[in-house]
């Protein structure tokens, strides 16, 4: 017959502060952080919501690997955690007691509950959050986004993921007040087709886009309308532009805004979209900076934008000819290139203002934006 290990003394104690709920919720001032984790997790399994809503706003950790739990049932306990969050966020100065940084709702964190619970059946790999200790009890700390992190998994075949569609509605209605973060984003067979046409697309610090992505995306028939169309962060030197190229061929009658930043290109790719960007006629925003270009395709990029009446904002890298070794900014250098550009303006005839964006700082993070303008 099977021998059943019994329940630990913890365990019991848990299980007994939760009949009362609300001496569990007053209790929870003077609970040390290491009972937390199985505290939680006893509330969690019997979906016991107010405890749960109270724990979340003590909670002693950095991160609240909520992930880790969520094979366990219950889209009540979930909104019994957000409901918890919503009542931190919704101050304008975040209490002394909160100490959580991160709501990690990926598959991960096992390890979190399986150390602090003593339950073998967490088996995942996990850096374990840290219990924070206030040294100024008193003392209220400004208000941070709460980041919240998550995998994105989008099937035809799936009826909706109830779970997710409340996640990413809960952070819509919540807009600056927390930070989104997609690590993982998993398309498969999804029917663009019958979707909406979009009116804006934004891809940001996506380390992991291929070339087979960025060719999907200038194929899919409801990107044909995009308005603004930002890419940012992305590891782009090693690619071919030519499906940029289509997608910008494919929206030029429509694009307002066109944001390329930080996204490694150097000179030889800009050569696939020059012709197509005369022809974005309704272009107001145009920004391309942090990348690594000449002056001459600096100039380039100048003449096939001197048509677009509508253009109202650009900024372009500050060129590499205007850096010493190691990345230092030349500035003789720069006033030198600055009155080519300007002189290049005054070829072109045109009231225009110009802007150069140099690399950013890393021992202060900052930039520096440089003007040209010829009137």
């Amino acid at each position: 017959m099977d021998i059943q290990t019994p329940p630990t003394l913890l365990q019991l104690a848990g299980e007994s502060l939760l009949r009362d709920q609300a001496s569990a919720i007053a209790a929870l001032d003077y609970l040390p952080a290491e009972l937390f984790p199985l505290l939680f997790i006893q509330a969690y399994r019997r979906r016991i919501p107010e405890p749960l809503k109270a724990m979340v706003q003590a909670w002693p950790f950095t991160v609240l690997p909520l992930g880790g739990l969520l094979q366990l049932p219950g889209l009540m306990v979930l909104q019994a955690v957000l409901d918890g969050l919503d009542i931190l966020l919704a101050q304008e100065v975040r209490p002394r007691r909160w100490k959580l940084q991160v709501l990690d709702l990926r598959n991960t964190g096992t390890n979190f509950w399986r150390m602090w619970c003593g339950d073998s059946t967490w088996n995942c790999s996990w850096k374990v959050p840290v219990a924070v200790h206030s040294s100024s009890p008193n003392k209220e700390h400004p208000l941070v986004p709460l980041e919240v992190f998550l995998d994105l998994n989008f099937n035809e075949r799936d009826d909706g993921d109830e779970f997710l569609k409340y996640i990413l509605q809960w952070a819509q209605q919540r807009e600056g007040l927390l930070h989104l973060c997609c690590k993982a984003l998993r398309i498969s067979e999804v029917p663009f087709q019958r979707q909406t046409p979009l009116d804006k697309l934004s891809i940001e610090n996506c380390q992991r886009l291929t070339h087979s992505d960025l060719t999907h995306l200038s194929q899919c028939p409801n990107l044909r309308q995009l308005k603004s169309l930002h890419l940012f962060r992305l590891s782009l030197a090693d690619f071919s532009l030519e499906p940029l190229r289509a997608l910008l061929e494919a929206v030029a009658p429509t694009l307002q805004d066109l944001r390329l930043d930080n996204c490694g290109m150097v000179d030889s790719q800009v050569e696939a979209i020059l012709p197509v960007l005369s022809r974005c006629q309704q272009l107001r925003d145009f920004t391309i900076s942090m990348n690594n270009f000449c002056v001459a395709t600096v100039e380039k990029l100048l003449r096939h934008t001197a048509g677009l009446r509508s253009l109202e904002l650009e900024l372009y890298p500050v060129p590499l000819e205007c850096y010493r070794i190691r990345g230092i900014l030349n500035q003789e250098r720069l006033a030198q290139i600055r009155a080519e550009l300007k002189a290049i303006l005054s070829e072109l005839g045109q009231t225009r203002t110009i802007y150069l964006c140099g690399k950013c700082c890393h021992t202060c993070g900052n930039t520096n934006v440089y003007d040209v303008a010829f009137s």
